[in-house]
């Protein structure tokens, strides 16, 4: 009854953020950070909750046929390498984390007055493949300089450049996060981080439970312009708790 509270919780942004193809990982964070867990058990639960999310969302995406495969591959593929390297790189936390969180809450506005390309409509863009390599790369190699999954950077973006209907962003950002995810989790492991099984098993029910629900919302009810409502809404709110917490008043 302890961590209830955390159940429930993790089940609502699950549903919330699958909707738009995301994992939720930054508000598992926030929300583990909160319930005094020490801070070497807090990132392994978050990406696994992560993984549980957007791994359920992909298989339900890719039984719907919705998943773009031959465009959203070499974008997923090209942010491997640049995400390693992005990783590699060391500049001042706050300010980078300010100017984050600015140019995600002008991804946002920009996001509510545009309207999302039509279900059937042709993509912009002839040349998918290069197009993909080179979002995929950058994207990549930001997610590793700040350290998560990606998604948050990867829909705007997308969104922006009429990259693929809203449907098929939300495909391709879930696949995206969960194999980010896994490689995050793959890197935790192997310098000995331990895992309390217990408590992650348990949110793990929760965040499967709500992705999978908040997929099939998706998939049937939700309309285009809806998805990337929600969408820019979440990533509006990130990028302003972004600017709050790093702002010098």
């Amino acid at each position: 009854m302890e961590y209830l509270w955390l159940f429930v919780a993790f089940f609502f942004i699950a549903l919330l953020y699958s909707s738009a193809g995301f994992g939720g990982g930054s508000s598992y964070l926030a929300i583990l950070t909160l319930s005094g867990l020490p801070t070497g058990a807090i990132r392994p639960i978050a990406l696994i909750c992560n993984l549980g999310v957007t791994g359920g969302s992909t298989l339900a995406f890719a039984r719907a046929g919705v998943t773009p495969w031959r465009r959203a591959l070499p974008l997923v593929l090209a942010s491997m390498p640049t995400a390693f390297l992005g990783g590699r790189v060391q500049l001042p936390r706050q300010d980078y984390l300010l100017l984050l969180g600015a140019l995600l809450l002008l991804a946002a506005l920009l996001m509510l007055l545009r309207r999302p390309l039509a279900e059937g409509s042709k993509p912009l863009g002839g040349g998918a493949g290069a197009v993909a390599i080179g979002i995929g790369a950058l994207v990549g190699f930001v997610s590793g300089v700040v350290g998560i999954g990606g998604g948050i950077f990867l829909s705007p973006v997308l969104f922006l450049s009429r990259w693929a209907p809203a449907r098929q962003i939300a495909a391709t950002t879930s696949l995206f996060i969960a194999l980010n995810s896994l490689a995050g989790l793959s890197g935790q492991l192997s310098v000995g981080i331990r895992i309390d099984y217990v408590l992650t098993g348990m949110l793990l029910v929760a965040v499967v439970a709500g992705g999978q629900l908040g997929t099939r919302i998706t998939l049937t009810r939700l309309s285009p312009q809806l998805i990337q409502k929600i969408a820019a809404v979440l990533i509006l709110l990130v990028g302003a708790r972004l600017v709050w917490m790093n702002w010098s008043f």
